[in-house]
This record gives C-alpha cells, structure tokens and sequence, in this order.
C-alpha cells in the first residue's frame, strides 16, 4: 500500500464513521482528523476509481470547533474517533448523521427532531472489552483497544473514557498479567461495572496455577474488585475471588426497579443515558394498565421491566436462552412476574405467523442490534400494534426499517432523536416512535 503525495482538500462535512469529508478532482475523499471548514493537506492510503480515503498530514485553516484531545493515546487507539471534536458538535454530527441516514436511504423525514439525551463526555464506559498481548518489544504485556484500522493493540496506561478507578488501574493489570505463568495465553479482560461493584472477567487458554490464583486473590483485595475467570466460551465465566460477594447489578430509580446481570450479560455501556433513554422510551410508548406490549430483543429486561412497573403487561422475546432467564429471574424479583412472560425466539427469522403468535398486541418496542430488525418489520401483518417505538444503535439500519415501516406497513414517522451513548466516538444511538392511524 503505497502513500500518495500531500494533496489539499476543504472539509465539506463529517461522515458516520466521524471523518471529514471533501471532494478532490471529481471524487470523494475521506479524511481521519479532518472537521467540517478546514482546509487540510492529507495523504491518501486507500483510492478507488470514486473515492479516497486518507489521513491529515497538517491542518492549513482549523475549525472553531476543534479541541485538544485530552487522552494521550487518541489518534492511535481505535476507541474513539472524535475527541478533537468540542463535544456539543459531536452531538449535532451525530443528529445530523441521523437525518442524513433517514433521508438518503428512506426518502424520509421525522415530523419532530426530539433533543438530544446528553449525559457525560468521559468516565461513562461501564462495561469493555479489552484485548491483551504480550509483545517483548514493546516492553512486555499491553492492555487496550485496537489501533485504528489495525489488528495491534494500543498500548494503553489509562482511558478516560472508563470510570476512573478503572482506568487508574490499567498499569496495575498490565503487570498482574505480565507475572502469570502464561501471560501470552490470557487474550481479553472483560470490564463490567454495576453499582458500587466492579468485575473483570480474564479470559485464559490455559489453567491458572496455585501461584496464579495468589496474585489474583491478592490484586482482587488489593484493588477491591471481583476477579472471574472464564476457559471457555461466555457462560463458562466463574467468579474466582472473592470467593463470596454480591452479583451485579444496577438500578431504575425512576421506575423503582433493579437489574441483577452476570459481568458476561449484554448490558448497556453507559448507565446514566440508558436511565436518561428509559425516560423518554417511556414517555413515546405510553404504557397503561391494560394494554398488552412487545419488547423485542428484550435482552435481561432493561425496557420490560419499567413497562410492566407501569401496569401493562409485557411480552418479551430475545433470541438468547440464558437472557430470557435473566429476564424472567428480575421480573420476579421485581415482583413483576404477574405482568411479564418472555420467550426464546430467533427474531431475524421473523414471519407474520410468528409475530401473530404473540398474541393482541396494542404497542410495541424495538431494541435490535446493529442489524436492526427488518424481519420483525417485514412481519408485521394487519393486526400489528398502532404505535412502535425503535430504539437503534444504526442510523443505516433503522433508516431500511423506517423505509419498510413507512413504504409497505403504513406508519408515519412521529418523531426521531439521538442519544449520546458513547461520547468521542462515531456511535450513534437512537429512538424513533412510529404511528399507524
């Protein structure tokens, strides 16, 4: 991969990944570093007959906008991608990328723009997944993100982005891994943070020693955190030491429930937005004493259990077993088993059958993954629900189901918003509520 000479370009707009776009002699180019208004020199490492993509080289006119990225590592580790970016025109980016997705791939715009659901720029990562190596020569074992666009590790010594107990604690990993009797076969640790509880999960390839177990006792008490560990797949995560202590779990205060999740469970990142997200779900959804709802890819019960507290009974379908346990396991000791059933079901096979087999339905909530739920839509046969509301974590997939919700199924598009989920990254979260007169 050759790299191209300088070449000049003026920064038109920010793309869904955060990079600057511009057009050059006919084409358009991608650049990394590059914000909206600047003139930029940068080099090209990708080109096709249509586009580039490239990094700056050297800002020649900078934005009004552009910030000095406070994490030492930025610009080589892959976590975040917009952290020169002042962070309230990370959101208006991101509302924008929104709105460009919705227009260029359905032809379609929200009757209502909801304000953004803001919450803090850093410290906010409560769950991660940080890959571990050993590499003599860069000075023994490293802990972090992938760089950007590589398979490497970023060598990492702290992360704003973690809660700062976590991140503090980073060089103390590296050199608990490092004195393991097989330090080049633990490839992950996985965080997750519940309240007043951290846990990391140290995924090993080998069995831990009489020496190994030690060190993690000691770093455990040290440090005050649950040590697991996990041979093999998810479900094969075990807590290790302390070898008594209280589960994870978070709260909904607004809606006076508790989530109890194993540190391998699907959980949201950022636990201020999701109570921020809750909220506004709610207040679209409008759940009343009566009504019959679908949560679909309703995960341990994160939007089932505030439907069901707020008189409604809930179905909810996720695709994995174990977090239909989970599911049913804090319906119950939320006292919410009465209105609540939930079922295991593949969702991205979808078919009207399957849909009507749930039963009357008066409304309905969506929460995919990135693949969003077109099987779901596609599915919806005359007796769907009047009122959807879509909680996405893609502006381009949601923008196919809205063209399908729309186009084919007869919903209008009431209103539409973003949640900043994962400030400094390129991540859009968002909500969109759907209607059918």
């Amino acid at each position: 991969m050759n790299a191209s000479p300088h070449r000049e370009a003026v920064i038109e707009s920010l793309d869904h990944e955060g990079r600057g776009v511009a057009h050059v002699d006919g084409k358009v180019v991608f650049i990394d570093g590059a914000l909206p208004g600047e003139r930029v020199t940068y080099t090209a490492f990708r080109s096709k007959p249509k586009f580039e993509v490239g990094e700056v080289v050297r800002i020649l006119k900078a934005s009004s906008r552009r910030v000095t990225p406070p994490c030492p590592h930025f610009g080589v580790c892959g976590g975040c991608s917009m952290q020169h970016l002042e962070a309230g025109a990370q959101v208006a980016a991101k509302q924008r990328v929104l709105e460009d997705a919705l227009w260029h791939l359905g032809r379609i715009r929200a009757e209502v723009l909801y304000p953004p659901i803001l919450g803090p720029a850093w410290g906010y990562r409560y769950r991660a997944r940080l890959t571990v190596r050993l590499v003599p020569s860069k000075g023994g074992v490293l802990i972090g993100f992938h760089e950007r666009r590589s398979s490497y590790v970023a060598p990492m010594d702290e992360c704003p982005i973690l809660p700062p107990q976590v991140s503090g604690m980073v060089p103390r990993l590296k050199a608990l891994v490092a004195g393991l009797s097989a330090p080049d076969r633990v490839p992950q640790i996985e965080i997750a943070v519940g309240e007043g509880i951290i846990v990391l999960v140290l995924r090993h390839l080998l069995p831990f020693t009489t020496a190994d177990q030690a060190r993690l006792e000691a770093f455990a008490r040290e440090e005050g955190v649950q040590v697991w560990g996990q041979a093999n797949g998810p479900d094969s995560a075990r807590r290790l030491f302390p070898a008594e202590a209280p589960g994870l779990a978070y709260s909904l205060p607004e809606f006076g429930v508790s989530m109890a999740f194993r540190p391998t469970d699907f959980t949201q990142v950022n636990m201020g937005i999701n109570r921020l997200l809750m909220r506004r779900a709610m207040q679209l959804l409008d759940p009343r004493p009566g009504e019959r709802i679908a949560d679909l890819f309703c995960g341990l019960g994160n939007f089932s259990l505030p439907i069901a507290k707020l008189g409604a009974r809930v179905v909810g379908v996720e695709g994995s077993e174990a977090l239909v346990r989970r599911a049913g396991e804090n319906a119950a000791a939320n006292g919410l088993a009465a209105f609540s059933e939930f079922h295991a079901a593949n969702l991205f096979e979808a078919t009207e059958d399957s849909i009507e087999a749930l039963g009357h339905l008066d409304k309905m909530l969506i929460d995919p993954p990135r693949e969003g739920a077109v099987a779901v839509v596609k599915a919806l046969g005359p007796k769907a629900p009047r009122r959807i509301v879509y909680v996405s974590c893609n502006p381009a997939t949601l923008a196919r189901d809205t063209a399908v919700l729309i186009h084919e199924k007869g919903y209008v598009l009431k209103g539409a918003g973003i949640a900043n989920m994962f400030p400094q990254t390129s991540h859009v979260e968002s909500i969109a509520l759907f209607e059918r007169p």
